[in-house]
């Protein structure tokens, strides 16, 4: 019998995709959950796992890999009959990776400068780096908005796929922003449609999270 694989993460952070897909999947996991306010993630045992000393981190076949994007690539690589990756060399194929990457290497950047201002710019405009990254993520809405009600009702159409479990923490991260991505109706339908998955109060449950349930 297969070692199920290891996830570290914490509630609600950017390993919240990929325990939600370990769990909509139906993939064997272990889950450990870090205090990173104790700094659990800095601990020389997890800096090991990740020398970035943030989450999320899956142990695969023994080995740890990170970077939440592409954890869920590689699971819907791995685990085809969940159905989570178009079938090559089709249309949905491009925009899956597409998209995946988009909001890895924009929207998710834009909220860390959200949570995070005086990292990039320091404290002395803090301020003025939190409102770029603010109309940045309100930027990245309206364009996802636009493609879901031309191209949805998911981000590669018809059926759902991995990018979707991504773009949906995503959405969940501006909850208590001043234009949340509820504020979009094509967004909030969509966010409707992926919080209905019975998958989604399973993954609260283990989290135990509460907000924006």
């Amino acid at each position: 019998m297969s070692t199920p694989c290891i996830l570290h993460t914490s509630p609600g952070s950017a390993g919240l995709c990929v325990h939600w897909l370990l769990i909509d999947a139906g993939i064997a996991h272990e889950l450990r959950l870090l205090d990173l306010a104790a700094g659990q993630h800095k601990t020389p045992a997890y800096l090991a796992l990740n020398p970035n000393g943030v989450v999320p981190t899956l142990e695969l076949d023994g080995q740890p890999v990170y970077e939440a994007a592409a954890l869920i690539l590689l699971l819907a690589e791995r685990h085809p009959a969940a159905g989570l990756r178009p079938a090559r060399g089709s249309r949905a194929e491009a925009q899956y990776l597409q998209w995946t990457l988009h909001l890895a290497n924009t929207l998710q950047p834009a909220f860390r400068t959200w949570f995070y201002p005086h990292e990039a710019a320091g404290e002395a405009v803090a301020a003025q780096a939190k409102e770029l990254a603010r109309a940045r993520v309100e930027s990245a809405f309206d364009r996802l908005d636009a493609h879901l009600a031309a191209h949805g009702p998911y981000v590669c159409g018809e059926a759902i796929s991995a990018v979707d479990f991504l773009a949906t923490m995503l959405m969940r991260w501006s909850r208590n922003m001043p234009k949340p991505a509820t504020s979009w109706p094509t967004l909030a339908a969509y966010i409707a449609r992926m919080k209905a998955r019975p998958s989604f109060k399973v993954l609260y449950e283990r989290e135990g999270l509460t907000e924006w349930a």
